[in-house]
Parts: structure tokens; C-alpha cells; sequence
């Protein structure tokens, strides 16, 4: 995976996926990393694996990390904290967030196969 630089490299591929039948991958985690002799620390997470979706609109905001956003009939499906992308050999568009220290911290995948 490499570094998001150019906002409009990452919309263009979310642009593919528009108004097409797309499997969805998201997690959040820190539970992993989290210290859990530090009582103030809440471990936190989701798990959303194959769930079909379509949707009308994508679009990458902000800054370093960026955020992720697919605008569907009657909704939205919504990730922070993405610093990285890749598009694979399957035609996959893979998106991820990692802290400060390379763990992940969310993933964000479509496809238009199952994963």
C-alpha cells in the first residue's frame, strides 16, 4: 500500500465503483494495540465483511488522515482515519488507516467480488 498524496488518484477510484453492485469491507480496531492495564483506555472496534452494497456517490475529505465516504439510497456508510490505498490485481480498491506506529487501525475494501 502506498501513501494517499493525491486526493483526486483515490476519487477517481471510488468513481469506478458508482452505481454498481460492490462488496464492502470495513473494520475499525484498536483492541489489538490497546493497553488494557490502562483503565481509561476503551477498546473499541467493527467488523463488517461481504455485505452487497450501491451506492450513489464516493468521496475522500479532509487531510491526512482522510476520511471516506459512500452516499447510498437512504444513507451512508462513513470511515476516518484512512492514510493508505492500494488498487490490486483483482481490481480491488483497498483502503486503510494506520497510527503513528504502522498498526491498522481501520481497513476500508471494495470489490466487486466477494472478498
Amino acid at each position: 500500500m502506498e501513501r494517499i498524496h493525491d486526493k483526486a488518484v483515490v476519487q477517481k477510484e471510488l468513481e469506478a465503483f458508482v452505481n454498481e453492485d460492490v462488496y464492502l469491507h470495513l473494520e475499525t480496531t484498536n483492541g489489538a494495540y490497546a493497553s488494557h492495564f490502562n483503565e481509561k483506555m476503551m477498546t473499541v472496534g467493527a467488523f463488517i465483511r461481504n455485505a452487497r452494497i450501491q451506492f450513489e456517490r464516493g468521496t475522500i475529505a479532509g487531510t491526512d488522515p482522510y476520511r471516506i465516504g459512500l452516499k447510498m439510497n437512504g444513507g451512508w456508510v462513513y470511515a476516518e482515519g484512512v492514510t493508505h490505498f492500494e488498487k490490486d490485481e483483482k481490481g480491488r480498491l483497498l483502503l486503510a488507516g494506520h497510527n503513528d506506529k504502522g498498526q491498522l487501525a481501520v481497513a476500508f475494501q471494495l470489490s466487486k467480488t466477494p472478498f
